[in-house]
């Protein structure tokens, strides 16, 4: 086993967690809004969606530039 597999390992988990995160965030901080105001659910649940969205792109990115790294 070479240093980039390990790279690519702690590459896909960081990405991972960092995804769990910030998936986190984002999905409380709409509960939170809803609570508050329930009236704009419609409006905060696209904004919800737009942000996982968002959140979920960076660790693909990620992984994907670890494995072609991995391959250089």
């Amino acid at each position: 086993m070479d240093v980039a597999t390990i790279g690519v390992g702690v590459a896909a988990a960081g990405a991972a967690i960092g995804a769990g995160i910030g998936n986190g965030i984002v999905i409380s901080s709409m509960i939170a809004g809803t609570a508050r105001q329930p009236e704009l659910e419609g409006k905060l649940r696209t904004n919800m969606f737009i942000g996982v969205g968002l959140v979920e792109a960076v660790p693909i990115i990620a992984i994907a530039i670890a494995f072609m790294l991995l391959a250089r």
